[in-house]
């Protein structure tokens, strides 16, 4: 599972995207019953890990961001794209494709 800790990513993204890891998804069910692999959803939250510099607007300048790094966030089941670095399964995706941050 993923935590707030800061860990150097050698992956940055570009423009207005964003570098996600999914949080892993719940082995058992609220009824206590185990789940095997191929059972499981896809989970649609994740932990922001890095953003990209921002969207260039008409006038030159650079869009913030509404999300930080070691935020929670929810996403669509279609969003981004997946990546495999250094053995780790990330997400690279718009901050259009975000739905809500988790408190």
């Amino acid at each position: 599972m993923a935590t707030k800790t800061k860990k150097k990513i050698a992956i940055r993204p570009l423009g207005d995207r964003l570098l996600v890891q999914r949080i892993e998804a719940e082995d058992k069910t609220a009824g206590g019953i185990l789940l095997p692999e191929s059972a499981k959803e896809k989970p649609k939250e994740g932990i922001v890990l890095s953003l990209g510099d921002g969207r260039s607007l008409d006038d030159g300048t650079k869009s913030t961001f509404s999300v930080s790094v070691g935020d929670r966030v929810l996403f669509t089941s279609y969003a981004g794209t997946d990546v495999k670095y250094a053995g780790e399964d990330y997400m690279i995706m718009r901050e259009d494709d975000l739905l809500a941050i988790i408190d």
